[in-house]
């Protein structure tokens, strides 16, 4: 009798011990589904962002840990960045850019308008050496034909330069623009000479569509544009 009554208890502690290795199981299968989603939603943005986000700024990753060469939003910063993005602003429609408020570049960070993008961040030489680094705006993506009435301007230290595609005719730049862009696929390019340590360089981007473009016709409707800013060491001294 004692005998039948140990098995008894022995398989019903083997039942709930089955039974709470089910629920485990369960409970760890979970977790990891969850894990798996939000590494997939991290990585579906980050894709975004990288083929169609509106406009990222970098610096080569060597030159950040090596010489000092850091990113910020704002000028006095406590963290440095190898990469910043900006807001992006869907549904953006043509506009003049006169629209754009002159005050733009009095803003740190991302600051768009309705119908515009607006960023200002700051390159700060953290490190010990003065150096001269090299800056470069690219179209890293773009559909539609949308680059033919995009306006970029550029305020470098209060310095406004405005960037535009070749007139579609050859006929040079438009009269908005103070410069073309390098190429099909540079908006521009710059070389800062004697940058000293603890110097900052602070840039504001603004990115339009230009209405007053002969360009700027229903065929680009829905059209999207990925710009790119890298900047990286020259020299060294």
């Amino acid at each position: 009798m004692a005998d039948e009554v140990r098995n008894a208890l022995e398989l019903r502690r083997t039942a709930k011990e089955t039974k709470r290795y089910k629920i485990l199981i369960r409970i760890f299968s979970l977790i990891i589904l969850i894990l798996i989603m939000l590494v997939a939603v991290g990585y579906a943005i980050s894709y975004f962002y990288d083929k169609f986000g509106s406009f990222t700024v970098r610096i080569d990753k060597y030159d950040m840990v090596k010489q000092g060469l850091a990113l910020s939003e704002t000028p006095d910063y406590n963290i440095s960045h190898a990469v910043l993005n900006a807001d992006i602003v869907y549904n953006m429609t043509n506009i003049s850019g006169e629209d754009i408020p002159v005050t733009v570049d009095q803003i740190n960070g991302t600051h768009n308008g309705e119908n515009y993008i607006a960023y200002t961040f700051y390159l700060i030489n953290s490190g010990d050496d003065t150096i001269t680094y090299t800056g470069e705006m690219n179209i890293e993506n773009v559909t539609k034909n949308v680059d033919e009435a995009i306006r970029v301007a550029i305020y470098c230290n209060g310095e406004k330069t405005v960037y535009g595609k070749t007139k579609s005719d050859g006929g040079g730049k438009e009269s908005d623009c103070d410069s073309t862009f390098v190429s099909s696929t540079k908006v521009m390019q710059t070389t800062r000479e004697k940058f000293e340590p603890k110097a900052k360089d602070k840039y504001t981007i603004v990115i339009w569509l230009e209405g007053n473009d002969p360009d700027c016709l229903d065929n680009i409707i829905g059209g999207t544009i990925k710009l790119g800013m890298n900047f990286k060491i020259t020299e060294s001294t």
